[in-house]
């Protein structure tokens, strides 16, 4: 029996973690889930899974998640300390799914036992990608890519001499806009921002999915995980979402990795390693396919990608203000104080601004460091979607 503990398991990518543990009950034992503000889902998953533990962050929704709880022998806590706690429990695999920065600290709870943490979350290697992974050589954890793209270039590199990568191309749908004309998304409005044509997403992934910020993450956490350099992290536009990634060796190859744009893909494999085991997801039958498409990606359509490699560039502490500037441009948008191409100005000009003066250059920063970072970046990004330049 594999021991799991699911973060954010009332999230997409949780919802489909317990999915596919409940299918498999003589294989996995539930330690702990934990959750936000949807007590009564939180509650049914752990009574399902018969976990010991459900945390919600929220410590107000404390009282309804005990009521729901009573009488099942399911302990309970809440709050961002409790979350920690969760993931520092022994268990053998830590499903990181909760969404944003908030992760990063869990996640560094469950690397500092040792387990293997299968990583949904890719603002925690954003962030904090040093960091990360120094901690888990130096605790024996296991790093699982979790996302689609990244688990998709772990396993084309399985047996391979990792010295012979000469680049990673990640896959990207192009989002909800890949074919509006351009003049049309600064009025891009939240609700057609979060509609993708291939994948099932939680709204604020399929919103900077639309914006490429989701890939603009991936592109960076790419680098940090597999150790590769920026200019070999390279990134095509390909609508089907059939291949979601390919790596290409020193003799001219191309590995790619293809499959329905199903997360439960990812999720199983991780939740299964070392070993394949069968997933109940569709099988391509690629005569029916016909076809695939690629093109390149647009830097004025998608400026989030630009920002990116910037981020690489200059190391330091540079993902954490991105990734947190990027977090409160999309509350300004979710909220209509900004429109949809002012996003990537906003997380620019924090990059700019914290980069002036001297705020981005620290080596091998620590949590402190990231999180201060993050508080800043975040303050910052605020402060500028209020100003009347950037009233929607």
């Amino acid at each position: 029996m594999k021991r799991v503990t699911i973060l954010g398991a009332t999230g997409s990518i949780g919802c489909q973690t317990v999915e596919l543990i409940e299918a498999a009950p003589d294989r996995f034992e539930t330690v702990a889930l934990t959750g936000g503000r949807n007590v009564a889902l939180l509650a049914d998953q752990a009574k399902r899974l018969r976990a010991r533990l459900a945390v919600t962050c929220h410590d107000d929704c404390r009282a309804e998640l005990t009521e729901r709880l009573s009488g099942t022998g399911i302990a309970v806590a809440s709050g961002d300390a409790a979350i920690a706690e969760a993931a520092a429990m022994p268990a053998d695999l830590v499903m990181s799914a909760i969404v944003g920065a908030a992760g990063l600290v869990p996640g560094l709870a469950a690397i500092g036992q040792g387990a293997t943490l299968a990583l949904a979350n890719k603002e925690t290697m954003v962030a904090a990608g040093s960091l990360v992974l120094d901690r888990a050589r130096r605790h024996g954890a296991t790093l699982l890519p979790v996302d689609s793209e990244h688990s998709a270039v772990f396993q084309a590199l399985a047996g391979e001499d990792r010295a012979a990568v000469e680049r990673v191309i990640l896959t990207a749908s192009g989002g909800a806009f890949r074919d509006w004309p351009p003049d049309r998304l600064a009025q891009a409005t939240p609700e057609e921002a979060a509609t993708h044509p291939n994948w099932a997403m939680g709204q604020r992934i399929t919103i900077d999915s639309a914006s490429m910020f989701n890939k603009a993450l991936e592109v960076i956490e790419a680098k940090e995980l597999f150790a590769l350099a920026p200019e070999q992290v390279e990134v095509v536009i390909h609508p089907e979402s059939l291949i979601h990634a390919l790596v290409g060796f020193n003799d001219g190859a191309l590995m790619a990795h293809m499959g329905a744009p199903d997360m439960r893909h990812a999720i199983g494999y991780a939740l299964n390693w070392p070993e394949r085991r069968e997933l109940p997801v569709a099988r391509l039958d690629l005569a029916a396919v016909g076809s695939m498409t690629f093109r390149a990606p647009d830097d004025a359509r998608y400026p989030a990608l630009r920002l990116a490699r910037r981020v690489m560039e200059e190391g330091g502490l540079a993902g954490a203000a991105f990734n947190a500037a990027k977090e409160a441009a999309l509350d300004a948008f979710l909220d209509r104080r900004i429109g949809f191409m002012q996003m990537a100005q906003v997380v620019e000009r924090v990059l700019d601004m914290m980069s002036r003066d001297g705020a981005l250059r620290v080596d091998s920063p620590g949590l402190d460091a990231v999180l201060g970072a993050d508080a800043e970046a975040r303050a910052r990004a605020a402060a500028i979607a209020r100003t009347d330049l950037f009233t929607a």
